[in-house]
């Protein structure tokens, strides 16, 4: 059998079950506060918002990518413009320009 006996006094186990009813309080009042719906939307919201940065922080990095990308592509190492590649994209770009602006003039007519 298990010994029952307590040395403690009846202050001290008083005292005792006042500080664990006192744990018990506060350990109530925080899944209080976890659970209020407040604190659910909340931390809810605070979450969809970090998705929605780290996405973003994402999409960034990619594009920043792309666009040096494509910018070394007209662009040398010291920065000067390569009139090779420049001219021919700049023709295309007219041309398609043209044939848009021909294109909705021709249908207005």
């Amino acid at each position: 059998m298990a010994d029952t006996s307590d040395t403690r006094t009846p202050a001290q186990i008083e005292a005792d079950i006042r500080r664990r009813r006192d744990v018990l309080a506060e350990t109530l009042d925080e899944i209080g506060v976890r659970v209020h719906p407040k604190t659910i939307v909340g931390d809810a919201k605070a979450k969809v918002v970090s998705n929605i940065d780290h996405t973003l922080g994402r999409a960034y990095v990619g594009v920043n990518k792309a666009v040096s990308d494509v910018k070394a592509q007209f662009v040398d190492e010291e920065g000067a413009p390569r009139l090779e590649r420049i001219v021919p994209v700049a023709l295309v770009v007219v041309g398609v320009v043209g044939l848009i602006a021909f294109g909705t003039r021709r249908r207005k007519s």
